[in-house]
This record gives C-alpha cells, structure tokens and sequence, in this order.
C-alpha cells in the first residue's frame, strides 16, 4: 500500500498522536498536531513515493522518524539567534504552568537516540515510538512485532541509559 492510499486510513490515529505528542513539549510551542501530520506525511511521500508499507508498524516507525526530526528541526531553529535563542519565554498565566513533566532537550536526546541506536536499535526505536509519536507500551511493542516483557526491558535499558546521559551532560 503506498503512502497516499494509507493516508486517509491512519490519518485519524496520527493526528491523535501528534496531537498528544506536542502537549508534552516545552512552552512555546507553536506547531499545531495538523501541521506537524502534514509535514511528516509530506516527509514521507517525497523521500520515496512508490515505497510500499510492509505493515503498520513499519509505516508508524517511519512515521515516528519524520515527527521526530521535524521536531528537532525545530528546536535547532527555535535555539539559533535570529530565532530569539536565549531568550526565556514566560507564561502569561498560572494556567499554562507544565503538568508536573519534566521538560527534555529534543536536541540533545536526538544526538544520544543515534548512540543508543546504534548500540541497540530496538531500544532506541522504542524509545521513538514512546516519545515522538505518542504511542502507548503496549502499542509501540506491537508496532515492533516484540513481546511486552521484551519491551519492558527494552524500555528500562533506554530509560536508564538516557537518563545517565543526560545527566552527565
């Protein structure tokens, strides 16, 4: 099935995950769940437009790929000078404080996603599928055709691992 006909078959579902994905990113975040589908839509038919799906989970981990580097794409831009980088951006309300997640740097889990990958790139396309596009554990462990203990190791051996990278940095 190509790209355009997959579309408006898993649009919905993207759109939800999209969505869900930019709560959870930093104040200040002006991309929208459409656009951000759109994008990675785009993304995907212009790299290879007769590519094929082999299943849903490769069309979802390919789609966890484009939504992830449009939002790096992002932040680098947001970071650069001319874009404001440096600036602190407040909250005009109490209402717009975070829900009690900490806020991760996109860029620099980006660069330690590509070290995890390539030391275990089950972990690390977990770990896309969890953060980037939204999806639940048990959703994501489907996607990558492994058991949920599987992935449940997978997912402590990630979160471990990033965590003392990031700290370190």
């Amino acid at each position: 099935m190509t790209s355009k006909e997959l579309l408006p078959l898993v649009y919905n579902e993207l759109r939800r995950l999209a969505s869900h994905k930019l709560t959870h990113e930093t104040p200040g975040q002006t991309l929208q769940a459409t656009a951000l589908v759109h994008e990675a839509f785009v993304r995907l038919s212009d790299q290879q437009p007769q590519l094929r799906w082999k299943s849903r989970g490769h069309f979802f981990a390919a789609a966890a790929e484009a939504m992830r580097r449009i939002l790096v794409e992002r932040a680098r831009h947001r970071d650069t000078q001319k874009a404001g980088g440096g600036w602190v951006r407040l909250p005009l309300t109490e209402s717009l404080v975070s829900d009690g997640q900490e806020e991760i740097d996109v860029l620099a889990l980006d660069e330690l996603l590509d070290e995890l990958a390539a030391n275990n790139e089950q972990a690390a396309e977990l770990v896309k599928l969890r953060y980037f596009a939204g999806f639940g554990h048990v959703e994501a462990a489907e996607l990558l055709g492994i058991e949920r203990r599987v992935a449940d190791r997978l997912w402590t051996l990630a979160r471990t691992w990033l965590y003392r990278r990031l700290a370190v940095s």
